[in-house]
């Protein structure tokens, strides 16, 4: 009280709230969370601090050394520097698209498909889906411990909650049934738990009642009986994974293999790493739609459902498996899904079987809408792992070998795991790391079970990488962008460490794109700015880097169907799932531009014509799942393929009508044609 606001009465108040901010044992990031708070007092009373004070020893818990700055304190509004050139360097606004006619309309920069009745909310998601008459609504009663047995669920009342139907569990999978809520090629995990629980978020029951609003307060209400007696402690880490053994196999196939000898390595290095620490936490996929499904008995001891599916295939299957029912009595039909991000691939399966359980069970339509919070305890999201590395590297920045020991926390069930550490591997070769060693568990613990997420594996392997290149570049005092430039690949380092994927020496452009881009957004004029304004600010400072990526991809098979009607309108089904990304334009343009080859009148403007129709596993089977970032051409190249066979049947006829005729529109061709046979072509 009564000093006079300088810099040191500023330390000391910052020591203060530093000494009393001390966060609760366990709590996540702790000593950013009492930074934080030293930083929003700083941040509020330095404006008052008086210039040209001396202050010592200043830290705000090691972000900065010192407020040592003789003249007036700098005011970081925007104004960058006095005497300095600050030039502002925009880059065009202007998108140029050179596009060909020879492939039109691929290509051209087109309006997407659905994007008007998306923009104005008229576009049908599962939960749009008008309620059919008599149904009932489904919420999750999940664990709230990480391993229990489970005694039994009731609810705090002893009569049940408003409007609750009926309370769905193992027991009520019929005869011939399993009890499957997931579906991958490394095998599949449970529905509903049957006695022993193993994390929070495993699946007890699902609670059905006449609204989700009932539904959802009904879960919240119901009880688990637990039983915690007689059990181990749960595996809540990946070292407590490490000390009980407790291991998902890699299957050979999917086992990366290492690349030279590590030893060598580093040997030949001028420095050493020893043992560096990276920790990755989990990250939640928050696609706008949460998980969604309608299951609708139908005639014949048949089923329909309406699930918001990466990979309604899987859905199909699983849910027969798990009604014991043939794979025909079951249709699953997914139209768009409101972002999936790789949560609507396999999580999804689970819910769309716990509604077929339900609506099998009680022989009404039953629908879940996943409220946000169950969604995040329940389906998982981006694995956790734990790298330590050891790299060695010459003076220059040249790196010479590389190990890693990485521990992936999978959660209670494999999912995709196992497809990890090859999916890592292949995103940490973009570097000539001379050599690369690796020792990669996949770990079983008590967490929910880990799956697909936006790149699996590639996203924590570029991580990695440019960890380990800052990390170098720091402890040599380099800038980081020529250590990167250093150790990006030759062609003969690309062939060593990527194989027959490396293609041949001609298409390998990472280095002419590398510069391409320096020039083109001025990098290095904008690097010498950055320099300049970092030095000239104690408490703002600027960043700019680029990255590489070198991402093998891999293409599946997909399906494809395309139909010609009457009036010439032309439906198109494909496997690939409309998330958002755009697949229905790009297929549409590529079935206007295969059918154009027909070369008639009236085809140009082909694309007018052309509806892509929602996914149904009964009209397309075996149609894959939507991921890898490849679905979108896979989809179109399977459309491209029906396109052809089509023109191929319609050339004769239409050669024989511009004899008679002199010329021929597409119209006309498909009326004639249609009179003689059916036109459609399935691939």
């Amino acid at each position: 009280m009564g000093k006079t606001m300088d810099r040191n009465v500023l330390f000391e108040a910052i020591q203060l709230i530093q000494a009393a901010v001390v966060p609760e044992h366990r709590v996540s990031n702790p000593m950013y969370r009492s930074s934080l708070a030293a930083a929003f007092l700083f941040e509020f009373l330095i404006p008052l601090v008086e210039a040209g004070t001396e202050f010592q020893n200043v830290g705000l818990n090691g972000y900065a050394n010192s407020l040592r700055n003789s003249g007036p304190i700098e005011k970081d509004n925007g104004n960058l520097f006095d005497g300095i050139n600050h030039q502002s360097l925009l880059l065009p606004a202007r998108e140029v698209i050179g596009s060909s006619r020879e492939y039109y309309p691929v290509g051209e920069p087109v309006e997407k498909a659905g994007a008007a009745i998306q923009a104005s909310g008229e576009a049908t998601y599962v939960d749009d889906i008008p309620s059919p008459s008599n149904c009932l609504y489904g919420a999750f009663i999940y664990s709230t411990k990480p391993l229990a047995k489970v005694k039994g669920v009731k609810f705090q009342s002893a009569s049940p909650p408003n409007g609750v139907a009926a309370i769905i569990s193992a027991k009520d999978i019929p005869k011939g049934g399993l009890n499957i809520g997931t579906k991958t090629i490394f095998g599949t995990s449970r529905l509903f738990v049957e006695d022993l629980a193993n994390c929070v978020g495993d699946c007890i029951a699902l609670v059905v009642a006449d609204s989700q609003k009932h539904a959802d307060a009904a879960s919240n209400l119901a009880v688990v009986d637990y039983d915690l007696e007689h059990l181990e402690a749960p595996i809540l880490t990946v070292e407590d994974a490490v000390e009980r053994s407790s291991f998902f196999e890699i299957i050979p196939f999917l086992r990366p293999q290492p690349v030279g000898d590590f030893s060598k390595g580093m040997a030949e290095a001028d420095h050493k790493i020893v043992a560096a620490e990276i920790r990755l936490p989990s990250q939640y996929y928050f696609y706008m739609e949460s998980q969604a499904a309608l299951a609708v008995p139908d005639e014949d001891n048949c089923l329909v459902v309406y699930s918001s599916s990466q990979c309604p295939q899987y859905v199909h299957s699983a849910v027969a498996r798990c009604l014991g029912i043939p794979e025909h009595n079951v249709r699953v039909v997914a139209r768009r899904v409101g972002g999936g991000f790789g949560g609507k691939a396999t999580k999804s399966i689970a819910v769309a079987a716990a509604c077929a359980v339900a609506a099998y069970k009680l022989g009404r339509p039953v629908r879940i809408y996943v409220n946000r919070k169950t969604d995040m305890i329940m389906v998982g999201g981006r694995h956790p792992m734990k790298i330590t590395y050891t790299v060695g590297f010459k003076s220059d920045g040249k790196i010479t070998a590389l190990h890693l020991d990485v521990l992936i926390d999978a959660g209670m069930s494999e999912d995709i795991s196992p497809a990890l550490p090859l999916n890592i591997v292949g995103s940490l070769r973009k570097y000539d790391w001379g050599a690369l060693s690796f020792d990669m568990k996949v770990c079983k613990t008590n967490h929910t079970s880990k799956s697909a997420m936006r790149g699996p594996g590639e996203v924590q392997g570029s991580y990695i990488a440019e960890a380990v290149i800052e990390h170098v570049a720091s402890s040599l005092s380099m800038e980081v962008d020529e250590v990167r430039i250093r150790n990006l690949h030759t062609w003969s380092s690309l062939s060593f460490f990527y194989g027959h994927s490396a293609g041949e020496p001609e298409e390998y452009t990472l280095p002419s794109i590398w510069e391409k881009l320096a020039q083109s957004s001025s990098f290095y004029r904008r690097v010498e700015m950055v320099k300049q304004f970092n030095s000239f600010h104690t408490w703002q400072k600027r960043g700019i880097s680029r990255v590489p990526v070198v991402c093998e991809l891999m293409l599946r098979p997909t399906p494809g169907k395309v139909g010609i009607l009457s009036d010439g309108s032309v439906v198109v089904e494909v496997g690939g799932i409309e998330l958002g990304q755009g697949l229905w334009t790009k297929v549409k343009q590529m079935t206007a531009f295969g059918l154009s080859l027909i070369q008639c009148a009236g085809t140009e403007h082909l694309m007018n014509k052309v509806r892509v129709v929602q996914a149904d596993t009964l009209s397309l089977i075996q149609g894959g799942f939507t991921a890898g970032s490849t679905t979108s051409e896979s989809s179109c190249e399977a459309v491209r393929i029906c396109c052809n066979i089509l023109v191929e049947r319609l050339t004769p006829l239409k050669e024989s009508l511009q004899v008679q005729d002199g010329s021929v529109t597409w119209e006309t061709l498909i009326l004639k044609v249609l009179s003689r046979i059916t036109v459609a072509c399935l691939i």
